[in-house]
């Protein structure tokens, strides 16, 4: 009967069993130790990062503390099977996970560092980033800032692994190069979000008019920013097209200043014509806002005598318009028939001569 010496000494492919339960051994107590050591420093920087009024530290320790059961799992592993004899195949897979696992993390935290900078500065330049254009802002710099990373960490891996990667840079210069051409409108669309989140040209729920479309902002997306025409229809129009053109923004009108005219007809006496403008002012003047600007008799029309009215609403939004507009009407119709003015309408004198 074999003894337990004898035992341990066996081989299994290159290596002893002592050696594989020593390997084991130290999996298991790395492990433990990397996950118990791990919590207990971060739990104790937490309490010292509590302390402070810097938000990068929180947003360092929030990516730490989200550090994952493979980055455990590959020091630990690569570290057990530094005393072990292993083919050149397994030896180069068990680095390439080590090195995955450390790099992903390392990329992980420098991308929430760089996001944090950059909405820190936008912030300090707009006086605040909504929810919304945060999210925006992150998901198109989060694109390019993993690609570059990740080009660099995947370079890393395989340098360090012991392939040529001169070769590799090259041909990921060309490569780069024809992917850009090939996506240069989706490009051009997400660089335009950013132009958007950034100036702020107009909002979510803002009404706008872009060339003949018009309508009120639902979603400005990545790529694309939706609008609810005045229709009801939906209507989709590029990032690209939106920074290019021409936008009016009736969010962002204070006043609507609004010119409209009236005509009266050439049979009415020059006291009445006097009276017009002062009839017109204390016509709008009780309204809500709107605040009277002029009226003046401006013009002999083919049939009418033209007065040209300027007020203006203290609201933009169109319907408090159009209620103004309104009872300013009524109000001119019923002062007119009190003074015995006459509308004119489109009228034609013929002359016939025996």
């Amino acid at each position: 009967m074999e003894n337990y010496s004898d035992i341990l000494t066996k081989s299994i492919g290159s290596n002893t069993i002592q050696d594989l339960l020593i390997a084991t051994a130290t999996f298991v107590v790395v492990y433990i130790a990397l996950t118990i050591i791990w919590k207990f420093l971060l739990k104790k920087v937490r309490k010292i990062a509590s302390k402070t009024s810097m938000k990068l530290d929180d947003v360092i320790l929030d990516v730490l503390e989200g550090v994952g059961g493979l980055f455990y799992v590959a020091i630990a592993l690569y570290s057990s099977v530094q005393s072990l004899s292993l083919t050149p195949v397994i030896n180069v897979l068990l680095k390439g996970i080590f090195l995955f696992a450390v790099i992903y993390e390392v990329i992980k935290l420098i991308e929430r560092v760089i996001h944090f900078f950059i909405v820190k500065s936008m912030k300090a330049k707009q006086q605040g980033l909504s929810e919304e254009e945060e999210k925006r802002v992150s998901g198109v710099f989060s694109i390019f800032i993993k690609i570059i990373l990740w080009s660099v960490g995947l370079l890393l891996i395989l340098s360090n692994l012991g392939f040529n990667i001169t070769s590799l840079i090259a041909g990921l210069g060309i490569g780069g190069l024809a992917i850009s051409l090939a996506l240069q409108s989706v490009l051009s669309d997400m660089f335009s979000s950013l132009s958007i989140a950034i100036d702020k040209p107009f909002q979510e729920g803002d009404f706008i008019v872009v060339g003949t479309d018009k309508g009120k902002v639902k979603h400005i997306g990545v790529k694309t920013t939706r609008i609810e025409s005045v229709q009801g229809e939906e209507i989709v129009i590029s990032n690209s097209e939106l920074t290019t053109a021409r936008v009016q923004n009736f969010k962002r009108m204070k006043k609507r200043r609004v010119v409209f005219n009236i005509g009266v007809t050439y049979a009415t006496p020059t006291e009445k014509l006097k009276k017009i403008p002062q009839i017109i002012k204390d016509s709008i003047d009780p309204l809500k806002k709107t605040e009277f600007d002029r009226a003046h008799f401006f013009e002999f029309g083919d049939f009418s005598l033209n007065y040209e009215i300027v007020y203006y609403t203290t609201s933009s939004e169109y319907v408090d318009y159009m209620e103004s507009q309104q009872e300013m009407n009524l109000k001119i119709m019923e002062a007119f028939a009190k003074e015995g003015i006459e509308m004119a309408f489109p009228t034609q004198t013929v002359y016939v001569n025996n």
